[in-house]
């Protein structure tokens, strides 16, 4: 975990530098400045999440899997980038940590939806083994208090990895 902070704020760092020593910022034809890292199609935010995320559902709906599940790992991968990031900013200043757990919260869900559907590709595909590791971090990251962690749950038991069904109790 150590190691995993320190190379992140490595990372962050040098990111401080290229904004600071890097180009201008681009422009749009309107002298507005371009939000490149918060496009919806690319960058280093849940906008490109959302559009991996749809990309691999047209793949899987047209029945390409291979090409599905590279959607959902890229779409996986700039969740957990994203993710880390947003925890790591909290203390920067009083002001930040209310947005930053809220994005935090909202890249946890996507990281849950991503890998349902990369788990659904893999039972698809006859490969259970591989969508049991996906499934058990929805289960642990939403709870199986929560629909997805219910749907991920249900799935593990319909594999086979679990054999107690969940039943919600009344404090749940």
């Amino acid at each position: 975990m150590r190691r995993l902070l320190l190379s992140l704020g490595v990372a962050l760092a040098g990111l401080s530098v290229v904004a600071v020593s890097g180009p201008a910022p681009a422009q749009t034809g309107t002298g507005e400045v371009q939000r490149v890292l918060a496009s919806g199609s690319e960058g280093f935010n849940l906008s490109t999440v959302d559009t991996l995320l749809a990309r691999g559902d047209r793949d899987a709906a047209a029945g390409a899997l291979p090409e599905a599940v590279k959607s959902y790992d890229k779409a996986r991968n700039a969740d957990l980038q994203t993710k880390l990031t947003y925890h790591a900013t909290r203390g920067l200043d009083a002001r930040i940590p209310r947005d930053m757990d809220q994005k935090g919260r909202e890249a946890i869900e996507k990281l849950s939806q991503a890998n349902l559907r990369l788990a659904a590709v893999y039972r698809r595909q006859n490969q259970a083994e591989v969508a049991v590791p996906l499934l058990v971090e929805v289960v642990k990251l939403m709870t199986p208090a929560s629909a997805d962690g219910r749907k991920a749950y249900q799935q593990l038991l319909e594999i086979g990895f679990v054999s107690t069904p969940y039943t919600p109790t009344a404090a749940n």
